[in-house]
């Protein structure tokens, strides 16, 4: 018989090992931040990722655009250069 995996003792434990597994502060999680200027900070933090992630997507399609465009080439090169069979000559 299998031997059955231990589940945690403590969940609250387990799932903040899973969300932060390294253990470091993670701020606003215990109680939310009440000073106005450091929430206009993080949203001003944010919005620079999402920027800097929106920038990442565009490279990423383009780079798939251009690999299926090679890729498309390399076909059609490879399939000029395949010998072409006879027609079937009529008896």
């Amino acid at each position: 018989m299998a031997q059955e995996p231990e589940l945690p003792k403590d969940w609250l434990e387990f799932m903040q090992k899973m969300w932060n597994p390294l253990s470091f502060p993670m701020p606003g999680m215990g109680m939310p931040t009440v000073d106005v200027k450091e929430v206009e900070r993080k949203i001003g933090e944010l919005k620079t990722v999402e920027t800097w992630l929106t920038m990442n997507i565009g490279f990423i399609q383009m780079t798939i655009k251009t690999l299926e465009m090679q890729k498309a080439a390399l076909e059609s090169l490879a399939a000029a250069a395949a010998p072409k069979e006879k027609p079937a000559t009529k008896k």
